[in-house]
């Protein structure tokens, strides 16, 4: 990983400067990645949740626990959970974590993740086994890591959950998600995954893991493929929605 090694070392040599706003952070027990009035400033997503998409619903969604997109859109998974809004200083950060080769930020956003689990009682315990999504091998050449598997890495070791990192791989490329339309992205997605192990995952409790959910059409793709070989009921986390 050398780009990630020489950014470590530039990060050496420059210290203390916040990712995000780069301010000079006054040295303090802790990570000192971010200072502490950015990360003060990092949108959090707030109840009430969407009961498919996790997002904070909207007053006219209420009466009914689902956003109008969701209304609309059948999901594969069961239920999709993020402790961040993705905009301002969470955006910037997972940019740098995901295109900057700064995997070091796996631990201070997998705690953001921890936190949430902790703080509104997800079930984790009857969660069997976290999976990943994954990059197709071409898209991992470039990154040198996948940034879901940090992230799962941080919420197996505080919960004291398997990983199964190979359970799920991406057979083929992608277009970048980023401009494209919600049946664009959903077409994009389709059939871009298989499962290595069905033994592993069947009638299995099973928790996707990402950075960032915007449709849903990647991690929903993903849950239909483990579905179809025979897991039970998949929660997808992500950063960021």
């Amino acid at each position: 990983m050398l780009r990630g090694f020489f950014n470590g070392i530039k990060d050496l040599i420059y210290p203390n400067l916040c990712l995000t706003c780069k301010n000079r952070i006054v040295p303090a027990k802790g990570q000192n990645l971010v200072c502490a009035q950015c990360w003060e400033k990092i949108e959090k997503n707030l109840p009430p949740f969407c009961a498919s998409c996790g997002r904070r619903l909207d007053k006219l969604s209420l009466a009914k626990n689902i956003c109008s997109n969701c209304l609309k859109f059948k999901f594969h998974f069961d239920r999709a959970f993020s402790p961040c809004t993705y905009t301002g200083i969470i955006k910037k950060l997972i940019h740098e974590f995901k295109y900057s080769g700064k995997d070091y930020l796996g631990e201070p956003l997998g705690d953001l993740m921890n936190k949430f689990i902790k703080d509104y009682r997800l079930p984790i315990e009857y969660i069997d086994f976290i999976i990943p999504i994954p990059l197709h091998k071409s898209r991992m050449r470039e990154r040198e890591f996948n940034q879901a598997q940090i992230l799962s890495e941080q919420i197996a070791k505080e919960f004291n959950t398997k990983i199964l990192p190979d359970a799920l791989v991406r057979t083929r490329p992608t277009r970048t998600q980023t401009e494209l339309a919600f049946e664009e992205r959903r077409k994009n997605v389709e059939k871009s995954f298989t499962v290595n192990d069905v033994r592993s995952i069947k009638d299995a409790n099973l928790l996707l893991i990402d950075d960032v959910l915007t449709t849903g059409a990647t991690s929903s793709e993903a849950a239909r493929v483990l579905k179809d070989s025979g897991a039970r009921i998949i929660f997808v986390m992500t950063l960021a929605n």
